[in-house]
């Protein structure tokens, strides 16, 4: 049973910094692609953060490029993101997700607050 449980969540002033992570269980996590993404308040899901395995190549989205960057740890099969420079407008629920075996799994979400 796939499992993806976030937490680093919280309430911090702009241009702050947070540390989310993702602890995964029930597949084989260091073969899979790893995704971090958010909703904010009355719009859409949208990817922000994307870590593939072997070449371990990353991608971001325009909104966080250069102030977020994304990072596995696989010893404990935990993906995380690091957030630097926070603005309001990254404020949202953000949430790990996996496809694995072509269905899309996620977490729980943890929520992110940034306001002063």
């Amino acid at each position: 049973q796939v499992q993806l449980v976030e937490s680093g969540g919280g309430l911090v002033q702009p241009g702050g910094s947070l540390r989310l992570s993702c602890t995964a269980s029930g597949f084989a996590f260091s073969s899979y692609a790893m995704t971090w993404s958010r909703q904010a308040p009355g719009k859409e899901r949208e990817p922000i953060a994307r870590i593939t395995r072997g070449s371990l190549a990353m991608d971001y989205s325009d909104s966080v490029r250069g102030r977020f960057t994304i990072s596995t740890d696989d010893s404990e099969n935990t993906i995380n993101l690091q957030m630097s420079n926070l603005k309001p407008e990254d404020t949202a629920v953000y949430y790990c997700n996996v496809l694995y075996r072509r269905t899309n799994y996620w977490g729980q979400g943890t929520q992110v607050t940034v306001s002063s």
